[in-house]
């Protein structure tokens, strides 16, 4: 089964100082900004380089539109998107970081049948069964990883005359909220399932059905915008990030992270190309 990966891009624009620090803006994936990662991580970064670090949440391909346009840096993840950003060369130096992993999730009843079930099985009974499916349909790293899918299935991603299919556009909290109400399934990563969950008081409608396949793997890595791409990026803030994120130190921070008492990420730092 083909291992699906997702990824953190990193690019550094030239900004104004602020108070004589340097200050960082990032357009970030909503699984780092949802689960609180980046707010725990925020206030060690600064301590350790000097650099302030802010964000607005956005999907996948809006981040790396941004990255393109060498105005903010970008946190996102979706191998498909990775890999092109790379080939077009906007994106340089990479280096896996930290991984975590998707989740199916649908009614406790579980109408369709696939507690337990894999990946592959679970989307074709929902297509057999025309049972609903909330897909985020924002061109964000989960929508991507949630297309992927289909293709492990041998299946083409459902079209607009599947009305079974229902294509959110919005995030990953909201995604969840509409297939509760459709009494549906979504693909969803863990941690926000977690802070969707805990706000139930452990009792939301929506349980965890399918996982530990290893297409919701869900890996993410580090790279730089290429400064031949963007003259203005300010390589040597660009590479104090990137060595921040590898780091022993960092790589601890990550493990340390918990939501609810569980721990959402896991630190795998190596050198990519």
């Amino acid at each position: 089964m083909r291992l699906l990966r997702a990824f953190l891009v990193l690019s550094l624009l030239l900004l104004p100082q602020m108070a004589n620090a340097e200050t960082l803006m990032m357009a970030t994936t909503t699984i780092t900004q949802d689960t609180g990662l980046l707010e725990y991580l925020q206030p060690i970064f600064k301590k350790d380089t000097g650099i302030d670090l802010k964000w607005i949440s956005v999907g996948t391909g809006k981040a790396l539109a941004h990255g393109k346009d060498c105005d903010v840096d970008v946190l996102v993840h979706a191998p498909a998107l990775e890999e092109k950003f790379v080939a077009d060369g906007f994106g340089v130096d990479r280096h896996q970081v930290m991984y975590n992993d998707f989740v199916l999730i649908g009614p406790a009843a579980d109408p369709a049948g696939v507690k337990g079930k894999d990946i592959p099985t679970a989307l074709k009974t929902f297509a057999e069964k025309k049972i609903p499916f909330v897909s985020r349909g924002d061109n964000s790293g989960t929508h991507n990883t949630e297309k992927q899918l289909w293709k492990v299935a041998g299946m083409e991603v459902p079209g607009k005359d599947a009305t079974w299919y229902i294509d959110a556009g919005q995030g990953m909290m909201a995604t969840i909220r509409i297939a509760a109400e459709k009494d549906g399934y979504t693909v969803t990563d863990r941690g926000t399932y977690i802070k969707y969950n805990a706000a139930a008081k452990g009792d939301a409608p929506l349980k965890i059905l399918v996982e530990g396949d290893k297409a919701l793997l869900n890996q993410y890595s580090v790279m730089m915008v290429n400064p031949a791409k963007c003259p203005k990026v300010k390589q040597e803030a660009a590479k104090k990030f990137i060595n921040w994120w590898i780091s022993p130190n960092t790589q601890k921070a990550i493990a340390s992270f918990q939501l609810e008492g569980k721990q959402l990420f896991f630190p795998n730092a190596k050198a990519g190309k």
